[in-house]
């Protein structure tokens, strides 16, 4: 038993560890060829967003909002993705012990 409690308190240090790796990570989405950049913390937190002069045009307003759309989407798919690195084994090892994850 006393194993199983140092084994899970391991597991907690390394989870608060990837959790604070994730909120230190920023990842970038971009859309349009790097028309429109968003950046993003590894935790999904929107922080900025860049848009080229290029990509404003007030004849074609649906075109740009489709590049704020893909590039916010290419930033949560790099986020899912950093997170699935970062915490995927811890979750395999909780789901190893039988404990909910």
């Amino acid at each position: 038993m006393q194993q199983l409690m140092k084994q899970a308190q391991k597991m907690q240090a390394q989870l608060a560890s990837a959790q604070a790796a994730l909120a230190d990570a920023e990842i970038t989405g971009t859309a349009g060829g790097g028309l429109v950049t968003v950046k993003m913390t590894g935790s999904g937190e929107f922080r900025s967003i860049s848009i080229d002069p290029k990509a404003v045009d007030p004849e074609d307003v649906e075109t740009l909002e489709d590049l704020v759309s893909a590039a916010f989407t290419n930033a949560a798919d790099e986020v899912r993705k950093l997170t699935e690195q970062k915490m995927g084994p811890l979750s395999a090892g909780l789901g190893g012990m039988g404990l909910p994850f």
